[in-house]
């Protein structure tokens, strides 16, 4: 079971990775290619590599997962798709593996984005020389969506 700061905290990686604008013009991001184009079905991961401002990716969904990530989750969590439900469980299973869960339901919101920064790209404290998201602007949204600090 999610908790409420887990679900905001999702929500906040959703925001972060994918933006306000491509959230509302999509399925939730659910359906969001890297460089925001839309893919439809959800059988299976889009599998698309694509080049955007000088970096190839296969990122996909609602918290950009690359297809290899998400071949090895799809075996380890049983999932038999790609569909919100199985991108919710990969993004949770990807927190609590850098022990963000524990940092979130404790409301110590910034240690726990700071530790998922080692899984995506966007979020402060990542290592992956791409534009990240000011913590400020995302403590102010993931507290919009519900999410509490302690």
């Amino acid at each position: 079971m999610t908790t409420k700061n887990e679900q905001a905290l999702l929500d906040t990686i959703a925001f972060s990775e994918i933006g306000r604008t491509l959230l509302a013009k999509s399925d939730n991001g659910y359906n969001v290619l890297l460089g925001g184009t839309l893919f439809s079905g959800y059988l299976d991961h889009p599998r698309k590599l694509i080049s955007v401002n000088g970096m190839t990716s296969t990122a996909a969904g609602r918290y950009q997962i690359l297809q290899r990530y998400y071949d090895a989750y799809k075996v380890q969590l049983h999932l038999m798709d790609f569909s919100p439900a199985s991108q919710d469980k990969i993004a949770l299973q990807m927190v609590k593996e850098v022990g963000a869960d524990v940092l979130i339901n404790d409301g110590r919101f910034e240690d726990a984005v700071n530790r998922c920064g080692a899984r995506w790209a966007s979020l402060p404290g990542s290592k992956y020389n791409q534009h990240t998201n000011d913590m400020a602007h995302l403590k102010a949204f993931y507290e919009n969506v519900g999410g509490t600090v302690a």
